[in-house]
């Protein structure tokens, strides 16, 4: 049988923060359990704000050419998306907000080139979200999460499962916690046996 083909988007402006850490455990499990795993660094692509010029209407493909075209056709061919973003005033970090209105084209080509009704969403696919928070607010998720559901949903995928640790700010903070990289490991190797069954 084909490995399930996963993308792992690494969200936080730190290259090695506490989110890309935990992601890195979640590829790991993956790609132990038997998935193809690419993994791409949003900080490290040249993305443009979505402009809304609406460039989109004619046929659902986003006007403005730059790193947004590769990513997103290699989000759209695999069964499961890995998304780790730390919490920016309870929403995702920058770079990961500017892929996510990018794909606004996508929605307007569902919804509006296509006429595709609610309906008729299927969710054939998976996604699994990892986050941090510095703070012990009981809402800390609350808004990110919303964000995360509809990105989602416009990609025809589940929320298959969200990995939510408070209390962790400074770079390595969540070495100190080795139970959340263990559980960021097993849940990457549960991911890869949900996509695959």
């Amino acid at each position: 049988m084909e490995h399930p083909k996963i993308i792992a988007l690494y969200g936080s402006p730190r290259r090695k923060g506490n989110t890309a850490t935990l992601l890195k455990k979640a590829v790991e499990g993956a790609r132990d359990a038997g998935a193809d795993v690419e993994e791409i660094v949003l900080r490290d692509l040249k993305l443009s704000p979505c402009l809304e010029i609406y460039g989109c209407l004619k046929a659902g493909d986003c006007a403005i050419k730059d790193d947004f075209q590769g990513v997103r056709d290699k989000i759209l061919d695999a069964q499961g998306l890995m998304l780790a973003s730390p919490v920016f005033f309870y929403a995702v970090s920058s770079h990961t907000k500017i892929l996510m209105d990018r794909f606004q084209s996508l929605w307007v080509k569902k919804y509006w080139v296509e006429k595709t009704s609610p309906e008729q969403q299927t969710n054939t696919r998976k996604g699994l979200f990892i986050s941090v928070g510095a703070t012990k607010g009981k809402k800390l998720f609350d808004g990110i999460l919303l964000t995360v559901k509809y990105f989602f949903d416009v990609l025809d995928m589940a929320l298959w499962k969200s990995l939510l640790y408070r209390q962790l700010d400074f770079q390595d903070d969540v070495l100190k916690h080795p139970e959340y990289l263990d559980e960021a490991y097993e849940t990457g190797k549960a991911f890869t046996s949900a996509i695959d069954s």
